[in-house]
């Protein structure tokens, strides 16, 4: 049996303004200072919550590390509250003048240690994030007070491979911080639950909610699920606020236990073609 773990989760969904940065900064200070609960060991923010989702904008928003509004507004939160901070993401332009779409995360004492880079970039239907950001190298587990958590972002749902890494390396909590549109609500329904059940872990599946531009909206549906794939929490439609529960990972370990599923993967799948 693995180590007990209990954790408090919250994940915050706001509608980002479009290329306003201090506007969004101003709404994550607003909706933290009237809905943060105390003793939260971890808060999550979605995907690109600091531009929202414009492709056009990243270039003009883009940071770099050495001097980042961002992590320097997440840090200050982090210690005010002290709480672990998993931070969305923002764009994070590297030495080499690339630009990449980057979740920060943040201890309790306001230090950055880890980052992770999307590794799959959504450029189809009219989106071109694959002609402004570089494609991240690897993916990132890091450990928060002792839970083991996957990072992933938005369109990194869509490749399964990446969590099942992720449970292979032993991860408990599996986390997917997005700015999903809402013209495609059965796929984030349906992915962000199929993560859950076939890794055996809790996820976080949380999105940016608003309107974009003309008639592109976020859908707006944040949850956090169990490893049988149940919402234990969510807030729907294009409300703003933070969701909260408290995760007790015993029952999770020992329904691993008794349903060894990862013992029954093969070495190879290769398919044999008639």
């Amino acid at each position: 049996m693995e180590q007990s773990k209990k954790i408090k989760i919250a994940a915050l969904q706001m509608s980002s303004v479009v290329g306003d940065k201090r506007a969004n900064f101003k709404c994550v200070e607003n909706i933290v200072s009237k809905g943060f609960q105390g003793d939260t060991d971890i808060l999550v923010l979605p995907e690109v919550w600091t531009v929202g989702w414009s492709c056009e904008d990243f270039v003009s928003s883009a940071e770099t590390l050495d001097n980042s509004d961002t992590i320097k507004l997440l840090a200050s939160i982090a210690r005010d509250y002290n709480v672990n901070i998993l931070g969305g993401s923002f764009i994070l332009k590297n030495s080499d003048g690339r630009l990449y779409n980057t979740c920060p995360v943040i201890n309790r004492k306001g230090e950055l240690i880890a980052m992770y880079s999307k590794m799959h970039l959504y450029s189809y239907c009219g989106c071109t994030e694959g002609s402004y950001i570089t494609t991240g190298k690897s993916p990132v587990m890091v450990d928060i007070d002792g839970v083991k958590t996957g990072l992933t972002i938005c369109y990194d749902i869509r490749f399964p491979e990446i969590f099942r890494e992720y449970r292979k390396a032993g991860a408990d909590l599996l986390v997917n911080m997005a700015a999903w549109g809402i013209s495609k609500p059965l796929p984030w329904e349906v992915l962000t639950r199929s993560r859950a059940i076939e890794n055996q872990a809790y996820m976080v599946a949380l999105t940016q909610s608003g309107h974009i531009k003309g008639d592109e909206w976020n859908i707006g549906h944040s949850r956090i699920i169990d490893y049988l794939g149940e919402t234990i929490a969510e807030i729907k439609d294009q409300k703003q606020g933070i969701i909260t529960c408290e995760i007790n990972f015993n029952d999770m370990y020992a329904y691993r236990n008794s349903c060894t599923i990862l013992k029954d993967i093969k070495k190879s799948y290769e398919v044999i073609c008639v």
